[in-house]
């Protein structure tokens, strides 16, 4: 049976189209077979893996589920559904989906892979408040950002390390029941075996080596990417020597930082003198 190739460009759904194709026939499922599990008729899947329709959010999220694909497609669809993500994030989303190693360094705020939804939610309804954004695109980059942080239930998981500055713990997003929470959200994280999080106190001075925000992506063929962002749009280096230089400078943040242990306690620090701040 001849099968039909899908053009990547002809559609901004064809991506989608694309791995679910993949993920179907990895499972070995003919259209047929996986179109009722979807709650959808076989052509309609059809269109769908060739970008013909646009899939609906139920469909992404019951693939995840019949392909066993911890939450990929629905992630792709809010990739290419939102438009109100930062152009050129979606591309790195999807990077950072199948990464082996996700490196951070964040200044200000909690990196968005480790928010909690209030917290999320009370930094957008900021941006909104300040005429940077709808109430609905608010909501929108909330659901994207929580769907996001599928990455870290992935089977196995990729190896997550974060640089937190210190201004990321102490200014308040949301209050203090929601920072409170947030920091215990960080506690409870850095327990995991595959999550390694660390401060950078700002007694560093002069010292740190960043002075903006850094992700570093290593992909399955360790291939390394890095990631940046202006207020216009994100964008992805790919070139070897800028991103060895960059990897240079976080090994060095890395050891210049509180160590893992000191870091824990310096964030249950923190955590504990908002919890006896008075309301």
């Amino acid at each position: 049976m001849n099968k039909k190739k899908i053009d990547p460009e002809s559609s901004p759904w064809a991506p989608f189209g694309i791995q679910l194709r993949k993920f179907r026939e990895a499972k070995g499922l003919r259209q047929e077979e996986l179109a009722p599990r979807l709650e959808c008729s076989a052509s309609h899947l059809s269109y769908v893996e060739l970008a013909h329709r646009p899939p609906k959010r139920r469909l992404a999220e019951l693939a995840d589920i019949a392909l066993d694909t911890d939450g990929t497609m629905l992630l792709m669809w809010f990739q290419l559904k939102n438009a109100a993500i930062l152009e050129g994030f979606p591309e790195f989303a999807r990077y950072e989906a199948i990464a082996d190693q996700i490196r951070i360094f964040e200044v200000d705020v909690i990196t968005g892979l480790l928010q909690t939804r209030a917290y999320a939610t009370a930094l957008q309804i900021g941006y909104a408040r300040q005429g940077f954004a709808t109430q609905k695109v608010a909501e929108e980059r909330v659901a994207f950002r929580i769907a996001r942080q599928q990455v870290l239930e992935r089977t196995p998981p990729p190896f997550v390390h974060v640089v937190l500055d210190e201004s990321c713990l102490r200014r308040i997003i949301g209050g203090r029941d929601v920072m409170v929470e947030q920091l215990l959200h960080l506690e409870q994280l850095a327990t995991r075996p595959h999550v390694v999080i660390q401060v950078a106190p700002f007694t560093l001075g002069e010292n740190r080596v960043f002075s903006h925000p850094v992700t570093l992506l290593t992909m399955p063929n360790h291939k390394v990417l890095a990631y940046g962002e202006t207020e216009q749009r994100g964008y992805i280096d790919r070139d070897s020597r800028s991103v060895a230089e960059l990897t240079r400078g976080y090994d060095r943040l890395a050891v210049e930082a509180l160590g893992q242990a000191e870091s824990l306690a310096f964030i249950r620090a923190v955590r504990r003198d908002l919890e006896w701040m008075s309301t």
